[in-house]
């Protein structure tokens, strides 16, 4: 398969790109704003599978040049068939310290990133790729919610929305477009907004868990916001 994957230098997203790569008929763009990240990413992934396909370019979603980035992953993929749109930030503050300013990067990142990637990748994409959006349970209807992440959240629940709206636009040149709704994973983000809190599932094991439904979820979903956790929030 071929897949891209964004925000793939550390978390979930790293981990996901690994699991990935362990195939090694799997050709895998890998993109994140840190090289020096990425560089420890594709020396891992080569020292666990030494044949693996995987092609690590540091790439801003939201500021960058896409007009590169499309030319390279037409060279070097030719089509895509799993689009995992993963990068995000986090700001843990409360709203009433929260600048308009934190507002609009919580959007640009969470969201409007993605819908730069979504637009620039959808003419390499076949009927019966899928794009796998990240969204969160800080977002998903209904859950817990923390105080200090409205804005977090808030930009969650757009993304979660926004996977509903494309999974019936593009479901009429059979594109599927799914969301899973994380609960915490042991990982750097989750660490910097909470420190000394200990998730009970580990950035590898919810890495795993991305890439297999990535290959396998929309034969079975589309449109769909779908909660993994083990906790409530």
């Amino acid at each position: 398969m071929n897949i891209i994957i964004t925000g793939a230098s550390s978390g979930i997203g790293f981990e996901a790109a690994i699991e990935l790569a362990l195939d090694s008929k799997n050709k895998i763009v890998a993109l994140a704003r840190s090289s020096d990240k990425l560089t420890k990413l594709l020396e891992i992934a080569k020292g666990i599978n030494p044949d693996c396909q995987l092609y690590p370019v540091a790439f801003d979603i939201v500021n960058d040049d896409y007009q590169s980035l499309v030319s390279f992953i037409q060279n070097t993929l030719g089509q895509v068939d799993i689009l995992i749109n993963n990068a995000g930030v986090l700001i843990n503050k409360p709203f009433v310290e929260t600048s308009l300013g934190e507002f609009a990067q919580m959007l640009e990142s969470n969201v409007l990133g993605h819908v730069n990637m979504i637009q620039h990748m959808l003419k390499l994409m076949p009927t019966g790729s899928h794009i796998l959006n990240i969204g969160s349970m800080g977002g998903f209807t209904g859950s817990v919610k923390f105080k200090g992440l409205a804005a977090y959240s808030a930009s969650k629940a757009a993304l979660h929305t926004l996977t509903e709206c494309l999974a019936y636009e593009l479901g009429e040149i059979g594109i599927k477009v799914n969301c899973l709704a994380l609960g915490s994973a042991q990982t750097e983000m989750l660490e910097a907004a909470f420190p000394g809190y200990e998730s009970p599932v580990l950035a590898f094991e919810m890495g795993k868990y991305i890439a297999d439904f990535a290959k396998t979820g929309h034969k079975f979903f589309n449109g769909k916001i779908l909660p993994v956790a083990v906790t409530t929030p």
